[in-house]
């Protein structure tokens, strides 16, 4: 196993780096190209990498930094992007082989226009579940994506490849989806951070099919770095009506602010969920910590059923219109076939009775936040599973959200939720701690994850598992 890469410059450090002139962006693009070269065929986390682009770009990055006119707190940071962001000159295939490579690809995305004009340096596009439909990541188009921690596990997804490039040192940034978990799940089972803001805030072109479920966030290994991206990421574009106004204050202006006070309640299980015994000790000990930092913390449910069946009903209904795309092609993966299937036998009246429920639920957790600032999870209850595998072996469970039960229900509501790592098991493999706040207090969010990051930060790789540090002369 290669490992995970605990020591490779984050965002942060290597536009520090730049200003001081001890790294160039052609430099840190190099070594984050070749990280791909030695390590992708591990983990395969690409679907595509441009080298010649990724330079080119370093080199006008470099020509900014050293004239004094970078052109923003990301320019020259190498990174990826999610294959479901359409991205001009590059094929957006989503994992699929129904989709024709050969067609024009000259549209950008927000995601992909603001990281352009930010002079981010894109490396290429990482892999995700076919049109991103589950919460693990392999496709029919370029296979199973694995764990750097332990090759043998998944993970997670959809937004897998994104957290596999980020936590083995293949860039320092990625932007994912998040439907259901998709964010969330990768960061968690890779061990590093993965923000789903209030829905709209990071505007999406071409609308998902899962529009009512869908977000777009950053994934990176610190708080700081998901910030940075957040900043760039974040505002209006005219493509999408979800999409919010602009931002008041950058989130990394908000990242140092006091939580003295902040009234977080811990909830171990939401009431319902079944966790793993070392992920509720790692996040039960994380949540204690914050009390060091003048957190209130107390335990407290917000006190919904497990919304499993309207989700089930969103989602599927949603997807049912991926068949536009794909048809009824052989190669279509037969888990999202079959999700497919059982969306088009959804009424008007099933969806509308899911879209009540759903509003019902983001009105409870809006009356629970005038109680509590924000709620602190176990972002999974399980650590990352067998590779390969929908669910994990022999846990008799019918489909891919039934292990997620922390994540989808705030996908429904709306409200901005990240995944911090806090620990590892007993085999090695990272925890995640979510933190849940109202809609709109991303920035609160941010804070408190940041918070974690001091009082309880999660230990690094054995040595055995660590890479080597990478070049930057």
């Amino acid at each position: 196993m290669a490992g995970v890469r605990d020591d490779s410059p984050t965002a942060a450090e290597l536009v520090a780096a730049y200003a001081a002139g001890t790294i160039s962006p052609v430099e840190a693009t190099t070594a984050a190209l070749e990280a791909i070269r030695r390590h992708d065929g591990d983990y395969n986390a690409f679907a595509l990498v441009d080298a010649e682009s990724a330079l080119a770009d370093a080199r006008a990055a470099e020509r900014r930094w050293r004239d004094g006119t970078p052109a923003s707190p990301i320019d020259g940071v190498p990174m990826s992007i999610k294959d479901l962001f359409l991205t001009r000159g590059w094929p957006t295939l989503r994992g699929s082989r129904c989709v024709d490579p050969n067609q024009p690809w000259d549209v950008d995305s927000p995601a992909a226009a603001r990281l352009r004009e930010a002079g981010a340096v894109l490396l290429g596009k990482t892999t995700t579940p076919e049109m991103g439909w589950k919460g693990v990541c392999d496709n029919p188009l370029t296979g199973v994506t694995r764990n750097p921690w332990d090759t043998t596990r998944t993970t997670g997804g959809s937004s897998g490849g994104s957290a596999a490039a980020v936590a083995s040192g293949m860039g320092a940034l990625s932007v994912g989806t998040d439907g259901g978990g998709s964010v969330r799940i990768p960061a968690a089972f890779c061990g590093v951070v993965g923000l789903k803001p209030t829905h709209g805030r990071v505007p999406q072109y071409p609308l998902s099919a899962l529009a009512v479920l869908a977000h777009a966030g950053p994934m990176a290994r610190t708080v700081e770095d998901a910030a940075l991206l957040l900043d760039v990421l974040a505002g209006p574009d005219p493509r999408d009506p979800f999409a919010l106004g602009p931002l008041a204050t950058p989130y990394t202006d908000e990242l140092g602010r006091d939580v003295t006070g902040v009234t977080a309640a811990f909830s171990p299980d939401l009431g319902h969920a079944r966790v793993d015994p070392e992920i509720a000790a790692a996040v039960a000990s994380a949540a204690r910590a914050l009390q060091d930092v003048g957190v209130r913390v107390e335990q407290a449910d917000p006190g919904f059923p497990d919304p499993y069946d309207a989700f089930d009903i969103l989602w599927c209904a949603g997807a049912a219109k991926w068949r536009d795309v794909l048809g009824d092609g052989a190669d279509i993966d037969p888990g999202l076939r079959a999700v497919i299937e059982r969306g088009l036998t959804c009424s008007a009246a099933d969806y509308l009775a899911a879209e009540v429920e759903r509003v019902a639920l983001g009105v409870r957790m809006g009356e629970f936040h005038t109680r509590h600032d924000v709620l602190i999870t176990p972002t999974v209850p399980i650590p990352a599973f067998e590779a390969g595998h929908d669910v994990p072996p022999g846990s008799g469970l019918s489909d891919w959200p039934r292990w997620t039960p922390f994540t989808y229900p705030f996908n429904m509501t709306h409200q901005p939720a990240i995944s911090v790592p806090v620990g590892r098991t007993s085999r090695g493999l990272p925890i995640g701690l979510q933190i849940v706040g109202p809609r709109h207090a991303d920035a609160l969010v941010l804070a408190v994850a940041r918070a974690v990051e001091r009082v309880h930060p999660m230990p690094g790789p054995p040595a055995a598992h660590a890479t080597e540090p990478a070049s930057t002369s």
